[in-house]
């Protein structure tokens, strides 16, 4: 009976999942949380341990790592809350054997412990392997013997890739997981093929050095990687790659390099990746109803004044009303502009172009609109900033939604006593760094809001925006190699400083 240990905070999961997987024939050692989880694993050493990610006080991913400290060859299985795909990601990184999302699937579960089993089985083998191969080279013949009674029994039987050479680098062994990855048969590779014809010029390159160069006592093992090989067919394989030099007494005698196929972890990472795509597509979706939602609203109210003053022949409420109308179709246009520009990729159109040229046009469009709010713009421009490649229009759009929003947050402010200023700063930062800042003193954002204002659909303005100003504008800046962030304090201001690396070239 195998062992087991299984940490959860969660104690229904621990309990479900006991009762799981004792019938599949585990002895289960069951944790609450991190740290008593690694005192059980320090006292039995289970082969196989299954942890939830999130989890007060030593999380997941620190228990994998501690796990791989203690005993480097257990294998560790990870549970992941659904969207956590840089976490899943991360976990396979650092070596965890496979992850399953929740709510966890008897067959999802059964399928992982299966393969952390095989993993198991796999490098006892392959300990197996390693010290017998080097006891197969004392002798010619009793190697050639030892190789083949190896193949037959073992090496075939592993599922990963083993690919041997000899002193030359020729291919003398190439199991079957060798042929599953790179496509050829045993007897296409073995005595015909050599190390340039299976790995990447890089890796081939630190092989052959190995085997002509290097003397014993030097560094011959070469570490896990991921690499990609070509296989017969021309595909780019995606593996993790380990090998190193063999020696007796003192002497090459050959390679061997060991192959994880890839292909299967790819494979559920575009699954991941595909549902969280179309995760975020319901929430745009839902995000973009409820908008549209509220746009149809006020075009209602608008159109319902509009009529009432028909029949009532009022100029001043008809006034009123196609106000309402033109704001809500003016709120449309910009919907679509944004959703647009937040959709479509594309790489900036760098021109020469002069930053407080662009800052200061944006300052003149808004001034109208700043004054008749009470609002005071003030231009701090860099006269040391010259001409610069940027993306004119992008910029444009980026400066014109952060003044914008500052004007609207000294408007949204209820201290009517200070005097509202918008500041407009461009600075040039070092060499290779422009900064363009907006600073205001409005009514300013708590830690929960700056949390939000970067997601889609969220807007501070009371349904008098999109919600997509800021996305589109990080948008627009990240396309650039560049960096916004922002500085807030509830009742004294925001400060949004934009960060952009200068090009030599356009």
């Amino acid at each position: 009976m195998s062992t087991l240990l299984l940490i959860d905070d969660e104690e229904g999961i621990r309990k479900v999942l006991s009762l799981s997987l004792r019938k599949d024939g585990y002895q289960v050692l069951a944790a609450e949380n991190g740290e008593k989880g690694l005192g059980a694993f320090r006292q039995n050493l289970p082969p196989i341990v299954l942890t939830d990610i999130k989890m007060p006080g030593i999380d997941g991913i620190e228990v994998l790592k501690r796990v791989k400290e203690i005993a480097p060859d257990t294998e560790v299985i990870v549970i992941t809350g659904h969207g956590d795909m840089e976490v899943a990601i991360r976990s396979l990184q650092l070596g965890a054997s496979d992850f399953i999302t929740k709510p966890v699937s008897d067959d999802a579960l059964s399928i992982a412990l299966k393969r952390a089993e095989q993993k198991l089985e796999m490098k006892r083998r392959l300990k197996e392997y390693t010290h017998d191969l080097e006891s197969m080279v004392k002798a010619a013949t009793e190697e050639l013997r030892r190789r083949y009674e190896f193949e037959d029994k073992l090496i075939q039987a592993s599922i990963d890739g083993i690919v041997a050479t000899n002193e030359k680098g020729s291919v003398v062994i190439f199991n079957e997981g060798a042929s599953r990855i790179f496509g050829y048969s045993r007897l296409e590779a073995i005595r015909r093929m050599a190390i340039d014809a299976l790995y990447p010029t890089e890796i081939a390159r630190e092989i052959k050095e190995g085997l002509y160069g290097k003397k014993y006592g030097e560094e011959h093992i070469f570490r896990w990687k991921e690499i990609n090989v070509k296989a017969k067919d021309g595909q780019e394989m995606p593996v993790r790659f380990s090998g190193a030099i063999l020696y007796e007494k003192e002497e090459v005698v050959g390679s061997v390099g060991f192959l994880q196929d890839l292909r299967e972890i790819k494979r559920l990472e575009q699954e991941l990746i595909e549902s969280e795509r179309l995760a975020a597509i319901g929430q745009t979706v839902a995000g973009l109803a409820h908008c549209v939602k509220n746009i149809l609203y006020g075009l209602k109210g608008g159109v319902y004044v509009v009529n009432t003053a028909f029949k009532s022949n009022n100029p001043e409420q008809l006034k009123t009303g196609w106000d309402m109308v033109n704001r809500n179709i003016g709120k449309v246009s910009d919907l679509v502009m944004d959703l647009l520009n937040y959709s479509k990729e594309r790489e900036p159109d760098y021109q020469r172009c002069f930053l407080n040229t662009i800052a200061g046009e944006v300052c003149a469009l808004m001034e109208l609109a700043a004054q008749e709010v009470g609002v005071k713009i003030i231009r701090n421009f860099d006269q040391a900033i010259g001409e610069v490649a940027l993306d004119p229009k992008g910029i444009h759009r980026c400066v014109l939604n952060l003044v914008s929003n500052a004007i609207d947050a000294c408007h949204f402010d209820l201290d009517r006593k200070k005097d509202c200023v918008v500041e407009v700063k461009t600075a040039l930062e070092d060499k290779d760094t422009v900064v363009i800042e907006v600073s205001d003193n409005g009514c300013g954002m708590d830690e929960e809001v700056k949390n939000k204002i970067f997601t889609s659909f969220f807007s501070t303005k009371s349904g008098a925006g999109t919600g997509l100003g800021l996305l589109v504008t990080q948008k627009i800046i990240k396309e650039h190699g560049g960096t916004i962030t922002v500085e807030s304090e509830p009742g004294k201001g925001s400060t949004f400083a934009i960060r952009l690396p200068l090009r030599e070239n356009v």
